[in-house]
């Protein structure tokens, strides 16, 4: 199964743990691709069969700046990817209002992609870990275990 891992990143911890999912999805058999600041074209030529969203929160709530380009683009098509599965691994900060609100806003995408999302959002809190690659693993697991299902 062909796995688009997509990531949004202000200072690079949701690239690293982009690239971290990517390692831990083709070890468990998937065909997982990851590209950071990737075209809707490119993305269309890989043939993504599932999603993976990466993405740190910025500013009021928003997508990072990397992030936005590929998101437009894809809420301007609306590509006919109906009924595949997905996931979201949001990176934030719980001492502010909007912790993991780029996570939501990918959400609400997903949902008017028809996606469906296989496991639950993950929320990783920057105040509480040092090591969010690892402290993503199980988590991953699961979504590797979801789609290989």
């Amino acid at each position: 199964m062909r796995v688009a891992i997509i990531s949004g990143s202000v200072y690079g911890t949701a690239e690293e743990v982009a690239r971290h999912a990517a390692r831990q999805l083709q070890a468990a058999g998937l065909e997982a691709w990851h590209k950071p600041q990737m075209s809707l074209e490119e993305l269309l030529a890989f043939g993504p069969e599932a999603f993976l969203v990466v993405t740190s929160t910025t500013g009021m709530g928003e997508l990072p700046d990397n992030l936005l380009p590929l998101y437009g683009a894809i809420r301007d098509r609306l590509p006919g990817w109906h009924g595949l599965p997905a996931a979201v691994l949001a990176l934030g900060d719980s001492s502010y209002d909007t912790f993991c609100a780029g996570g939501e806003l990918v959400r609400e995408l997903y949902a008017e992609l028809g996606l469906r999302e296989v496991v639950e959002m993950l929320r990783l809190d920057a105040s509480e870990t040092v090591t969010p690659e690892s402290d993503a693993e199980p988590w991953l697991q699961a979504f590797a275990a979801a789609l290989n299902g």
